[in-house]
């Protein structure tokens, strides 16, 4: 099995476009492919393919529950939370657990001499299993609003991947911060899908030092090739980071893709390039545990 993570360090790149299209190609090809939606604030990867629901996953968190009848005030389980999720005004005996910081690390209960703390499950959100023509080949995590980080509903995601799949496509969450970290984790190898514009290099260039970090493998798709500068460009040649692939500014792909289909189902040169890209990167990297 391989993992591959379609990344931006922006929205509106063309991530899920790009995510959607791989999947595709890869099952049109006979690959036993599975395609992960990560990005459990807004996902929709699942809005392009006649999908089943067959299972939905309840992802809960412990949150503490504080006793007052036995809590000392004492103020330790404040001292313990690195989240500040416990409030607490010790002279007015007054103490709280603020359940939206809380990230159920246990830390308050291993501090409390007391036995004035228990636990109690909270909903975090869902993973959603989907088949596609009769098997599990889609998988969703869809995290409650409100909640503070969708990272717990990603992980429970991943864990749900059929260990049968040749290739699996994580669609990660736009940005650099912690879901797409947990996301580019789990991956083999990161595409970073980019536009030639400023705004798509600004946020290249953060993706790149977070991978950097990492010690991930990586390489680069440019989106809507053909509008904006060569700026990016002149960046990937200068750090020496693959460009794997250009997309090109097509109205009849935006057409497509906004009224929910898949691209390269109708555009075969499309769904060759995009083939080869990922095959070339297979056979590259798909035994190789070197990192970049």
């Amino acid at each position: 099995m391989m993992k591959i993570a379609i990344a931006s360090g922006k929205g509106g790149t063309g991530k899920t476009f790009v995510a959607t299209n791989i999947f595709y190609t890869l099952l049109k090809n006979n690959y036993r492919a599975m395609l992960i939606d990560c990005d459990a604030e807004a996902p929709n990867s699942i809005a392009f393919f006649e999908t089943k629901l067959v299972k939905e996953i309840e992802v809960t968190q412990l949150v503490p529950v504080i006793n007052t009848d036995n809590c000392t005030y004492c103020g330790k389980c404040h001292e313990y939370c690195n989240y500040n999720a416990i409030f607490i005004l010790p002279p007015m005996k007054i103490i709280q657990v603020i359940e939206d910081l809380c990230h159920g690390c246990g830390a308050c209960r291993v501090a409390c001499n007391f036995e004035a703390i228990s636990e109690k499950p909270v909903s975090l959100g869902k993973v959603n299993l989907y088949s596609n023509n009769g098997k599990l080949s889609l998988i969703e995590a869809k995290m409650n609003i409100g909640v503070m980080s969708p990272v717990p509903v990603i992980k429970a995601a991943v864990k749900h991947i059929d260990n049968q799949a040749e290739i699996v496509i994580l669609d990660s969450p736009p940005g650099t911060s912690c879901p797409f970290i947990q996301t580019a984790g789990t991956s083999d190898y990161v595409i970073l899908v980019t536009e030639p514009t400023p705004f798509g290099l600004s946020d290249l260039k953060q993706s790149v030092a977070t991978l950097r970090t990492l010690n991930k493998l990586y390489g680069v798709i440019v989106n809507r090739a053909g509008v904006g500068n060569r700026d990016v460009y002149d960046y990937l040649k200068q750090e020496n980071i693959p460009l794997l692939f250009e997309i090109p500014f097509k109205k009849e792909i935006a057409e497509l893709y906004s009224v929910g289909k898949i691209a390269s189902e109708h555009d075969s040169s499309l769904s060759k390039q995009l083939f080869a890209t990922v095959e070339n990167i297979i056979l590259k990297y798909g035994s190789s545990n070197s990192k970049r």
